[in-house]
């Protein structure tokens, strides 16, 4: 019984040795104050991926509706940046649906056919379009779903189509 006691004093002294300020003193406030300053994590059931936090929602709504989801939670659909970016994305949505479902992230080029902007405003410098994509079928895909055909890769679509959809916020 000694050596456990021993060992949960020890671990209490150094817990609170680690969450006090430099210079070992400070009120119980102060401690909690730093915790907060120090972490990094994202809010609750977000992903932390390359700087910035992710969310799959698997409610299946149009591209318009998911954005909107995305802002009312301080977010945006995903705008993507590199393939590690990529597939830590689809990661996500694997380990949440267990399929690699087509699901809407942000990218958009209803304003300008063939200028495709995110909806976070991050600039538009990666893309992993599957071949002949995109290809504004019937003049009416101006909205990016990810995981698409075999390849898993990117193709415009129509933005009235359902899918489920990736938020991303700033930490």
């Amino acid at each position: 019984m000694f050596p456990v006691c021993v060992f949960v004093c020890a671990v209490m002294i150094l817990t609170h040795a680690a969450v006090l300020p430099k210079g070992g003193s400070g009120t119980n406030q102060t401690a909690k104050s730093h915790l907060v300053k120090r972490s990094s994590d994202c809010p609750g059931g977000w992903t932390l991926l390359s700087g910035r936090c992710f969310l799959y929602i698997p409610r299946r709504t149009t591209w318009a509706k998911a954005e909107k989801n995305c802002l009312v939670m301080g977010a945006n659909l995903a705008s993507v940046h590199s393939s590690t970016e990529y597939h830590g994305i689809q990661h996500l949505i694997v380990t949440a649906s267990h399929d690699y479902q087509e699901t809407w992230i942000g990218g958009s080029d209803a304003q300008e056919n063939k200028a495709w902007l995110w909806t976070d405003g991050k600039p538009f410098d990666y893309s992993n379009w599957c071949p002949g994509e995109p290809n504004n079928f019937w003049r009416n895909q101006h909205c990016l779903q990810i995981n698409h055909s075999g390849s898993k890769c990117w193709d415009d679509i129509a933005c009235s189509k359902s899918r489920p959809s990736v938020c991303v916020k700033k930490m």
